[in-house]
């Protein structure tokens, strides 16, 4: 998908305008990068412990036993090793030059209980929900799910105005300003996951921050297992 084409049918094309000469820049040098780059992988990682009925983590509170990619990806195999070292490895790539607090690349996929979520394969910050459940109900208080049913890009930029005009918010980190969470799509156009970016600021997620995001977005589905 070209970086156009993404701007329109995510919505950023409306508030964002046309940065997609900015976008093409900068995927092509994040592609030569992932040419021989790799970065370190995780198969398990710690979570927070979920609040009443799983709707909101217990910022701070880890649950005791870490969470596995290996049953929902389908075991440790070459391929998985080789997609979660490039996301991985993508990751990094947007930490060092986005400044963003926290990252995360999610997959839509079935779980181990045959239902549709988006599953955390790669990310940086402090330990988040690992999956999303994609349903309508869940989408009323979550942006990951939203973005990840709809296909339709998320940014609040003062996450306290949002509150205060009556929008719903996952909350996990108490200290995140400011959220852009945007879709991921295969070749064929079908929604594929979300990324998503927090920052400990408002104001953050400029023209220039949404093209290096977008960029991502762009690239990251070549190297979903």
């Amino acid at each position: 998908m070209q970086a156009f084409e993404y701007l329109q049918r995510s919505g950023l094309l409306d508030e964002y305008g046309d940065i997609s000469a900015e976008v093409e820049h900068i995927r092509r040098g994040l592609t030569d990068y992932l040419q021989t780059a790799s970065g370190e992988v995780h198969w398990q990682f710690q979570v927070p412990e979920l609040g009443e009925g799983g709707a909101c983590s217990l910022f701070g509170q880890l649950a005791a036993e870490p969470y596995s990619l290996l049953p929902i990806l389908g075991g440790q195999t070459p391929a998985n090793q080789l997609a979660l070292s490039k996301l991985s490895a993508i990751a990094g790539y947007y930490r060092e030059y986005s400044g963003q607090d926290w990252f995360g690349i999610y997959q839509a996929r079935p779980n181990v209980d045959a239902e549709q979520v988006l599953v955390k394969l790669a990310y940086y910050g402090a330990p988040s929900r690992p999956e999303f459940p994609l349903n309508s109900e869940f989408a009323k208080i979550s942006n990951n799910s939203t973005v990840g049913l709809s296909g339709r890009a998320r940014v609040i930029n003062s996450v306290p105005d949002y509150l205060a005009a009556g929008g719903e918010y996952y909350t996990c980190d108490p200290k995140v300003q400011a959220e852009a969470c945007l879709p991921l799509f295969d070749q064929s156009g079908k929604i594929a996951g979300i990324v998503d970016a927090e920052h400990f600021q408002q104001a953050i997620f400029t023209s220039a921050a949404m093209a290096l995001l977008v960029a991502v977005c762009l690239v990251v589905p070549e190297y979903l297992p």
